[in-house]
């Protein structure tokens, strides 16, 4: 497995510190910024920076985050073949994996505690889509992107 990283300043420390947990748990990451939060800068560029890397198979699935992973995550889900979850805790980074077979994690950096990212991005990643019934509404959420696009 290979994780694309992105963040906007606001969600900064959030990406810096889903680092040390890949690092922790042996997952290799690219980090499509930014470096830093010293600046301003928009959460639609990093979205799409993760997002591309997802869909073009450069990384199984992406970690993003911004000040409350909102923004970042509709940006990302503009990018066929995303499947973007804006998630708050264990309970439903599991079931984006488990029900909605997400391939990006949103998170916000204000609305989650720092002590519990850890353990939300474990589940994320460790997570398999359940398949079955489930199964027949990704397909049809691929339908509807695909009627979009024509």
């Amino acid at each position: 497995m290979k994780v694309a990283l992105g963040s906007d300043h606001a969600g900064f420390p959030g990406k810096e510190a889903a680092k040390r947990v890949l690092e922790q748990l042996g997952i290799p990451y690219e980090d499509f910024g930014t470096a830093t939060d010293a600046e301003s800068v928009d959460y639609p560029d990093y979205a799409r920076a993760v997002g591309e890397a997802v869909v073009r198979q450069q990384a199984d699935v992406g970690l993003l985050f911004c000040g409350t992973g909102i923004g970042i995550g509709i940006a990302a889900n503009k990018i066929p073949g995303i499947r973007a979850a804006v998630v708050h805790d264990v309970e439903t980074a599991r079931l984006a994996r488990e029900h909605n077979d997400a391939n990006v994690l949103a998170m916000g950096v204000r609305n989650t505690s720092p002590d519990l990212l850890p353990a939300v991005i474990e589940t994320f990643l460790k997570t398999d889509f359940a398949g079955g019934r489930h199964a027949r509404r990704i397909e049809k959420i691929a339908a509807l992107e695909a009627a979009a696009s024509r």
